[in-house]
């Protein structure tokens, strides 16, 4: 019984490691497509044929189909570019460095190859404004908004509500994002608009 109860055990692991492995690849293959041509121009078949899976396989780690892999892409995607803005912020100690430099590398970071196309086109056009909106706060909006309030209440920033500033940065920066996307300027854009941006920041500090 005890031999049985490992095999069963053992088998358990080994169908638990496939099927993740299987959803890796839909991941993998969905994201080098979706970023490549875009959601619109990817079919479903080729999805599957790329990960090397069934259809049956895609719909029971995804029920929605394209839609719901595209959405998992998508936060693996936002997370990874919050996971960035982080790491880069974290680098400094003092908060205002940590706001701009973390603001900096969001801009980068959002329009690097890649990642416009998937987290700035077809995410709202794919998903909806709202969906794709809520998916965005939970991957960075928090950190902005936490960044803000410890400005606030150091004084570096006047005293005022939080939540507006951070939804106001927030779109300016994905407005942003997205029009250096679709613009093809090329990487003297992205240091025009980021330094466009720093000079907002700091019309909003309190000086003197």
């Amino acid at each position: 019984m005890a031999r049985s109860d490992a095999g069963a055990g053992a088998g358990a692991g080994v169908r638990e490691r496939q099927r993740e492995q299987t959803r890796r690849a839909l991941l993998r293959e969905g994201r080098t497509l979706f970023a490549g041509r875009g959601y619109a121009d990817v079919g479903l078949a080729e999805l599957v044929a790329a990960a090397g899976v069934t259809k049956g396989a895609l719909y029971h780690h995804f029920p929605g189909g394209k839609t719901d892999l595209f959405r998992a892409v998508l936060d693996e995607v936002q997370q990874e570019v919050g996971a960035r803005v982080a790491s880069a912020a974290d680098a400094h100690d003092d908060e205002w460095s940590r706001l701009t430099v973390g603001c900096r590398e969001f801009l980068a970071a959002a329009t690097a190859p890649g990642i416009d196309r998937i987290m700035l086109v077809d995410g709202p056009a794919v998903l909806g404004w709202n969906a794709w909106r809520a998916m965005d706060e939970a991957a960075s909006a928090r950190h902005l908004e936490e960044s803000l309030a410890a400005l606030v209440e150091e004084g570096t920033l006047a005293p005022q509500p939080v939540p507006p500033l951070a939804h106001l940065l927030s779109g300016a920066m994905n407005e942003a994002a997205l029009w250096l996307a679709s613009s093809g300027e090329g990487p003297e854009a992205l240091e025009d608009t980021t330094a466009a941006l720093l000079r907002m920041l700091d019309g909003v500090r309190a000086h003197g």
